[in-house]
């Protein structure tokens, strides 16, 4: 932080011409406000939480436009918006308590018009949905859209079952000893378990536990634990261990079956490449491609941004592509200085370190985004996600989030 303000008082010492003009007596008074409707949600739309502010914001990525904001209440962490598109709603789990950040304490979910943006109703839930800074694998709409799936912390593990169209809470599957909410089926999910496996249940239209399987022990919590946030290609979800060790888990089968292999070969680890971030990963269901952020760090730094993306081969198991991230720090720093484009922009990019990105996500389309943010920077980057060209920046996205989600 101390670095970030010392180099905004240098470059504002040293280019002060830069600065823009006042243009205040420019200004005209607004007419009065009015309510628009929005463009069917695209397959580049993407919404970016802020933590500070409590909210989501909704972007085009093709033209970095602000489309719109949702808010949360004050009692929880923002969860980005849930899309169904059979419905054409948006879900968002929140809380609030009954005096700000005191009293009683009630959880639900708001349902969204996604057209107008406009509230439809609250489902009030039991009090129990956990919460953390990221919220990744917290809650998940289940593959049939009728069924809305909240990962529970008190006063145990457990998931809570919502009916969407009926607007109403079914039931809770008890999940000791397993977190986050992977969706497998239309009424069924995996989660991932402290004994190193995935556990996969399906339940019945009433909520009622039908199905219980799990795979075998495939990761070591303590010497090489998974990350949260896992990817889904089709049956399978994949899931990177802090060392870099891809897990490619095939849901189709029964039980489910795992396939694994290291991203990172003998002089990459010598170096000490491994991946990191908050949500450091995703996948191109289509392409079968996985893209994970690397840095050079050591172990502990799983949550570290790192420079790079790493693209590999679902399907041969392998390494395609690598590829550097743009300077977003100097991005953003030229756009809370007006010093974007031309010498200041150029002096800005080789003057200022890069710190790399600790979230990413991809587009689903056949010409894919990847969009990608740091956590303590007001800007993200979108890049093509075949070549890794640097298209545009979303700017003006709040102060710090740790998500990026493509509704479709």
């Amino acid at each position: 932080m101390f670095r970030f303000i010392g180099l905004l008082g240098l470059l504002a010492w040293l280019l002060p011409a830069a600065a823009p003009a006042d243009s205040t007596s420019d200004l005209e008074p607004f007419e009065a406000l009015e309510f628009i409707e929005l463009e069917p949600i695209g397959a580049h739309s993407v919404w970016v939480t802020d933590v500070i502010f409590r909210q989501s914001l909704l972007f085009d990525a093709d033209t970095g436009e602000a489309l719109a904001t949702i808010g949360n209440a004050m009692g929880s962490f923002p969860k980005p918006p849930i899309f169904s598109s059979s419905r054409n709603e948006f879900y968002v789990p929140e809380a609030q308590r009954e005096w700000g950040h005191r009293g009683e304490r009630t959880d639900f979910v708001t349902v969204y018009d996604a057209k107008t943006l406009q509230t439809e109703t609250q489902i009030v839930i039991p009090t129990q949905s956990g919460e953390s800074a990221g919220n990744v694998g917290y809650a998940n709409l289940l593959d049939g859209e009728d069924t809305l799936a909240i990962y529970n912390q008190f006063p145990a593990q457990s998931v809570s079952l919502i009916d969407v169209g009926e607007r109403a809470f079914i039931g809770s599957v008890s999940t000791g000893g397993c977190a986050g909410i992977y969706p497998t089926g239309e009424l069924s999910f995996a989660t991932l378990c402290g004994d190193g496996t995935l556990r996969e249940v399906e339940v019945d239209a009433e909520g009622q536990l039908i199905r219980d399987e799990s795979t075998s022990a495939f990761f070591n919590v303590v010497e090489d634990p998974v990350m949260m946030n896992g990817s889904r290609v089709g049956d399978r979800w994949v899931f990177i261990s802090f060392s870099g060790v891809i897990h490619d888990v095939d849901f189709g089968t029964s039980p489910p079956t795992v396939r694994s292999w290291s991203g990172v070969d003998t002089l990459e680890k010598s170096e000490g490449w491994r991946p990191g971030g908050r949500q450091g990963s995703g996948a191109h269901q289509q392409l079968e491609r996985l893209y994970i952020l690397f840095h050079a760090g050591e172990s502990g730094s799983h949550k570290d941004p790192g420079p790079e993306v790493w693209v590999f081969d679902l399907k041969a198991g392998s390494r395609i592509d690598r590829f550097s991230l743009p300077n977003m720090d100097a991005s953003a720093i030229a756009g809370l200085l007006g010093l974007e484009g031309g010498f200041a922009g150029w002096l800005l990019e080789n003057i200022v370190p890069a710190t790399g990105g600790d979230t990413l996500a991809i587009t689903q389309d056949d010409e894919p985004l990847l969009l990608v943010r740091n956590s303590s920077l007001p800007i993200a980057a979108v890049l093509d996600a075949q070549t890794g060209e640097h298209l545009r920046n979303l700017t003006e996205i709040g102060i710090s989030g740790y998500q990026l989600t493509v509704p479709r």
